[in-house]
């Protein structure tokens, strides 16, 4: 495995923690928490500037860990369910939901 994936997965890790630590403490709900990172997630994936030379699965790779901590989120009341691995087969799951859906249409 290349070694900044394995950079990614522990920053992604600090940054989950952190989010639940801010729900813990009360600086934040779940849903406060969720609603910043879909705002992030929607400017990043329907940026204008960005060079059309960037493909759709480098712009996919960019939205990961924004997708990744809205999941995150989501899991922070189970600490059985807040590994990195699992966290991320549920994202890769979520967006090969609706793909199957849209061609099933």
């Amino acid at each position: 495995m290349n070694t900044a994936n394995l950079q990614l997965e522990g920053v992604l890790m600090a940054m989950a923690a952190l989010c639940r630590l801010m729900r813990e403490q009360g600086l934040a709900t779940g849903d406060q928490i969720d609603g910043v990172m879909e705002e992030a997630e929607r400017a990043l994936k329907d940026d204008k500037l960005r060079p059309a030379a960037v493909s759709a699965a480098n712009v996919e790779a960019a939205l990961f860990p924004l997708r990744f901590l809205r999941e995150a989120n989501r899991r922070s009341d189970d600490p059985e369910h807040v590994a990195f691995s699992g966290i991320a087969t549920a994202v890769g799951q979520a967006r090969r939901q609706p793909a199957a859906a849209d061609n099933g249409q």
